[in-house]
């Protein structure tokens, strides 16, 4: 039985996610295939090379910190982006607080990263590479409209993945896995709603009117993703955690006891559902 695990975006709602997976940790549990989008994968890995509380770490640290985030970002053209590119995905995983990449190039699965491109407006799976100290398919996974720049793969631009797929569950059946855990970074009374900053998107990416058109229809596909997401529960061929409330937490938020709450949240889920875990995951070689 080949096991996945697949991981939602939501910015630093994703906290809750890293809870969950803090738990697999300890629960020694493993998938054979991961998928995440935006902030999913770039704290996903963090579970990947067995690294309980990394991303709590980082966040409590440096979430007050200018150089990880804030407007003056944003401003700078070597930057463009809300986030301290550099500061964020070399600066802290290469000196500050260290990923282990020899522990993520020895896991044995298979990880994925989703992006939306831009000419098309569709969504791009691509495997994560095992060693790159600039991280660089994780920052163009996680490139809010907006709020960063846009990113070249080789294949033309690209940006969040959340645009596109935001709960990637049917690529990873389509990737062989007979049994799929998904984390959510909404509770699952959650409605979506049309961006009100869509006019703005519009006009900022003019140049690309399929990707306009995918940002559109994102509540809409959102939508229609979590009904089939909770159908395919019930029959039994996933398994679903999702945070109690996300109610007044910020995609960028600042309260250190908000974050740590979300990530309790995660982590507590995890261990309460061990059993249901073990069933759709395998033992962490």
């Amino acid at each position: 039985m080949k096991t996945g695990l697949v991981l939602e975006g939501g910015a630093f709602r994703t906290i809750f996610s890293t809870g969950v997976c803090d738990a697999l940790i300890d629960l020694g549990l493993d998938c054979d295939y991961l998928i995440g989008v935006s902030a999913g994968i770039a704290y996903g890995v963090s579970y990947l090379s067995g690294q309980k509380e990394r991303n709590l770490q980082i966040l409590t640290q440096y979430v007050h910190d200018k150089r990880y985030m804030g407007i003056r970002n944003l401003l700078r053209r070597d930057n463009r982006s809300y986030f301290g590119l550099k500061f964020a995905y070399e600066e802290i995983p290469n000196k500050l607080i260290p990923f282990d990449y020899k522990a993520f190039a020895a896991w044995p699965g298979e990880a994925e990263a989703v992006v939306t491109s831009l000419e098309t407006g569709k969504a791009v799976y691509l495997p994560v590479p095992r060693h790159d100290d600039h991280f660089l398919l994780l920052q163009a996974s996680c490139a809010m409209p907006l709020l960063f720049p846009t990113f070249d793969l080789g294949d033309g631009p690209v940006m969040d993945g959340g645009a596109a797929d935001a709960i990637p569950f049917e690529r990873a059946f389509e990737m062989g896995c007979d049994r799929v855990t998904v984390i959510l970074t909404r509770e699952r009374s959650y409605h979506k709603k049309t961006e009100r900053i869509e006019p703005l998107i519009d006009f900022a990416y003019r140049r690309w009117p399929a990707f306009c058109d995918t940002m559109r229809r994102r509540a809409e596909r959102y939508e229609e993703q979590r009904e089939k997401l909770f159908d395919l529960e019930r029959e039994g061929r996933v398994l679903v955690i999702a945070p109690k409330s996300t109610e007044g937490f910020s995609r960028v938020e600042h309260d250190l006891e908000k974050i740590h709450a979300l990530w309790k949240d995660g982590y507590d889920q995890g261990m309460a559902a061990k059993e249901e875990l073990a069933a759709f995951l395998k033992p962490r070689a």
